[in-house]
């Protein structure tokens, strides 16, 4: 009888420890993904976040988000309205310029109502694992039907594939 209740007490006390690791969410969304988008064919860079809902919003309300500018400068603000059948949330910031490898880069995100009020705050980071140098000035292609972009593409065969100008990636790159 005495190894039933230890055993027991054990689970339960194994039970509650496990309960304590579990992450209590606050607020109606939580990030889902984070990442930053590289598109060669268009030579354009930008933040892309995704939020999940944990629990009910308000019939009106809107993700304003706060993205630190790579390139220096004042953030980057965009206000996104949700509406209330989505189940998850995509955030995306304009075209963006300068990424650096493996640095941490803020996102502010603010959820709030029809009249302004708040009614949940997030702070991230989104760190990618390339340079935006990867990215070619100028895009690869024009128009509706993908045509090689002749600013890049050279009528004497050559191509110019360079990186945009102006930007420190360290280690010499431009």
């Amino acid at each position: 009888m005495t190894a039933r209740i230890t055993a027991t007490v054990l689970f339960m006390l194994g039970v509650a420890a496990l309960a304590g690791c579990q992450r209590e969410e606050e607020g109606p969304l939580t990030i889902s993904g984070k990442l930053f988008v590289f598109n060669y064919r268009v030579a354009k860079a930008t933040y892309l976040l995704t939020l999940a809902r944990n629990g009910p919003l308000p019939e009106e309300s809107y993700a304003e988000a706060a993205f630190e500018n790579p390139a220096g400068g004042e953030p980057i603000r965009t206000r996104e309205k949700i509406f209330p059948f989505w189940e998850r949330i995509t955030l995306e910031s304009p075209p963006i310029h300068c990424v650096r490898k493996e640095r941490p880069y803020a996102v502010a995100i603010r959820i709030v109502d029809g009249r302004g009020e708040l009614l949940q705050s997030i702070d991230t980071t989104v760190t990618s694992d390339v340079d935006q140098s990867i990215l070619p000035a100028k895009p690869l292609v024009v128009g509706p039907v993908y045509t090689e972009n002749p600013e890049v593409f050279k009528p004497d065969g050559s191509a110019d594939f360079s990186p945009e100008k102006g930007c420190d990636y360290g280690e010499g790159k431009s």
